[in-house]
């Protein structure tokens, strides 16, 4: 059975949509927006958000994989016409919590889920990613937020502590703070990706370990799983005011103004 969840579409080289797809026990959910390397707008992220929900309430559904369609990027990062009206810090933190709510669906599922990453998963591709149990990807794929180098933003402390859990405050800190993209090599050796494989054998594994997670015990799985998401969520911090600075601030301003005219931002700390 094929189910689609559309999120909004132009023409054909336009579609910004995720698809789901039920096939036996597993679900495919796929980040179709492959004009803008499958950059997620916010119907998207509604889409994901609403997939995760019925997926939670599935119970035949054992496993969940996650893939960037075109075979060129998993997700390259949010659509960033959306800040161009931003208007005060105080849109950047309605924004920040709208991810966090978004994406708290996915993290929180209770069955297993795989993310497949082609080419790159960038910003909220990174986030997306990091909220899955398990990564494998292609052995060129990079993996970052380069924003203090594009658009001069931050990100809630959810999804920083999220980051730090799954790939340690140094790794975490060439991200946000040097805007460095990491290649899959570092991350394999450091236990964020599984595994590695060529491109095309990329479908044929993400099967192959749904099909070693579909046998196993889902009520323990479900508690493990959740378990560890509660330990990661507890006691985050308020940033709030972090985070208005950060979206309030010229700097933020020029920086999406120059990303979307393709201009380089020259930052004045303002």
């Amino acid at each position: 059975m094929s189910l689609v969840s559309q999120a909004g579409q132009g023409n054909s080289e336009r579609i910004a949509q995720v698809t789901l797809e039920l096939r036996d026990n597993i679900a495919y959910i796929t980040f179709d927006h492959v004009a803008a390397r499958n950059a997620m707008t916010v119907g998207m992220y509604q889409s994901l958000k609403t997939i995760c929900q019925d997926l939670a309430n599935n119970p035949d559904v054992r496993v969940a994989i996650l893939r960037g369609a075109g075979g060129k990027s998993f997700v390259s990062g949010s659509d960033i016409a959306q800040f161009a009206s931003f208007a005060s810090g105080q849109d950047g933190v309605h924004y920040e919590e709208g991810i966090d709510d978004y994406l708290s669906p996915l993290a929180l599922l209770p069955i297993p889920t795989i993310a497949v990453i082609d080419g790159m998963a960038v910003g909220g591709g990174l986030a997306i990613a990091s909220c899955c149990d398990f990564r494998i990807s292609t052995p060129d794929a990079k993996f970052g937020v380069p924003i203090a180098r594009t658009l001069g933003n931050c990100l809630s402390a959810g999804n920083v502590a999220w980051l730090v859990a799954h790939m340690g405050i140094n790794i975490v800190k060439r991200m946000l703070l040097l805007a460095e993209l990491i290649p899959a090599s570092q991350l394999l050796q450091q236990g964020y990706l599984l595994a590695t494989y060529e491109q095309a054998d990329l479908a044929k594994e993400a099967d192959a370990l749904a099909s070693k997670l579909s046998v196993l015990a889902p009520i323990t799985q479900k508690s493990s799983k959740l378990a560890l998401a509660r330990l990661l969520r507890n006691h985050l911090p308020d940033c709030a005011d972090l985070i208005s600075e950060t979206y309030g601030s010229a700097d933020f301003r020029n920086g999406v103004a120059s990303f979307l005219k393709g201009e380089p931002p020259v930052w004045t700390g303002k």
